[in-house]
């Protein structure tokens, strides 16, 4: 019973926390009604039976603790009196099993993250909390920030939802396209957080890849739009590769030595033909370059088949239109893939001499890899080992040893 109710906590807690808030209005009211809902589950489900519909009872046991607890307050502190005025009107079950409006609370939860009010980094910083259930540690480890900054965001963004009285809703048709950029930004974030998630025991995150794919679907339904059909492209193209990412024993498996006959032939069509029409006006985006991206390795039938020149005059795109360290990592990658470990080396010293990304392990594990295709063994230990250090990913950590190990092992003997 407390696996299942883990299982049903991973799977439901984003989305009952979703309901929560349009119900109770308040972010910080909704999450401790969240946890007093599963608390009540972990001691009535093993008595009781899990109910027929756990993600219904969830929510309607949040909010009654949520409303019990506020009108104890209010018998000491007659002003919080109108916190309690302010909750919405009695919700019944119809209401809260209304999957229409439950299908959209996840929608409103991230355009109320992304409002213009809030300054951008803490919107990422909120979204990655209350959408994607990180904690500050690893949202913080994610950004490569301080934790207490990001501490900070949140609780300010959430302070400018209070006081703004920021509407948790689907803004007008007319607003949408102000804000989409913010909102495929975070749904894009929800995705990768799935893909490739920054912590935990699995590779991939499938709840999350799911959800953003299905929130992208819900956007492009609202507003058709070249860089919504370029970022579901994406998302479509890389999750189509999900099930081989995953070795029997958990580990994580690179892309050179995936069996493609698992990866997602259905996927890749869909992702194919919206990446055409993303690519119909001319203008791309650059969710549409990287839906390009990750089409070239859709095309290729063997690893050896990959057109890395063309990958890497991609990566060249973004690092015009949109540089970052990330961006110059992966091209790195590429150009390695194409002249060589020798240039990609050259080019990711350069980054980290720079100082960026020094904190960053994917970064010491390509380095590692370029000094191991070199035949530089003990260098190649070395940066295995920074970056087995800075990793929290429990199957990249299981690779960072095995490479390690297969390095430190001693020759056969013939």
């Amino acid at each position: 019973m407390e696996q299942l109710i883990e299982d049903i906590y991973r799977a439901q807690s984003r989305r009952v926390l979703a309901t929560l808030i349009r119900l109770l209005g308040d972010f910080d009211q909704a999450e401790e009604a969240l946890h007093d809902a599963f608390a009540s589950a972990a001691r009535a489900w093993p008595r009781d039976g899990v109910p027929g519909n756990p993600f219904s009872w969830l929510v309607s046991t949040g909010r009654h603790k949520a409303i019990d607890r506020i009108r104890r307050r209010s018998r000491f502190d007659a002003s919080l009196k109108d916190i309690e005025d302010s909750l919405y009107g009695e919700a019944d079950a119809a209401e809260i099993g209304n999957m229409e409006l439950v299908g959209d609370d996840m929608l409103r939860l991230i355009f109320t993250c992304c409002h213009p009010a809030i300054p951008c980094e803490a919107q990422m910083a909120l979204a990655l909390r209350e959408v994607c259930g990180l904690t500050t540690e690893e949202i913080a480890h994610a950004f490569l920030v301080p934790t207490p900054t990001v501490a900070q965001r949140i609780v300010r963004a959430k302070s400018k939802i209070r006081s703004d009285r920021i509407p948790y809703e689907v803004p007008d048709l007319d607003e949408l396209p102000q804000r989409l950029e913010r909102v495929l930004h975070v749904i894009y974030l929800v995705f990768n957080e799935g893909y490739s998630a920054s912590w935990g025991t699995e590779v991939v995150r499938a709840d999350l890849t799911a959800e953003a794919i299905r929130l992208a679907r819900l956007v492009a339904d609202l507003l058709p739009h070249p860089d919504v059909e370029g970022l579901l492209a994406l998302m479509l193209l890389q999750d189509s590769r999900g099930l081989a990412r995953r070795a029997d024993d958990r580990s994580l498996v690179l892309i050179a030595e995936q069996d493609r006959s698992t990866w997602d032939r259905g996927k890749i069509e869909e992702g194919m033909d919206l990446l055409r029409r993303a690519m119909e006006p001319g203008e791309v985006g650059l969710y549409t370059v990287q839906a390009a991206i990750a089409a070239e390795h859709a095309r290729a039938r063997t690893p050896e088949a990959t057109d890395w020149p063309r990958i890497a005059a991609y990566y060249d795109l973004l690092m015009t239109a949109q540089p970052s360290p990330i961006v110059e990592l992966n091209r790195a990658v590429a150009i390695a893939m194409s002249e060589g470990p020798q240039r990609g080396l050259e080019i990711i010293d350069c980054i980290l001499a720079s100082g960026k990304l020094g904190s960053y392990h994917l970064a010491h594990a390509a380095r590692a890899d370029f000094l191991r295709q070199l035949d530089r063994k003990a260098e190649a230990i070395t940066a295995y080992e920074r970056a087995l250090s800075l990793c929290q990913q429990g199957p990249e950590l299981a690779f960072l040893r095995k490479r390690i190990s297969q390095l430190t092992a001693p020759p056969e003997r013939q």
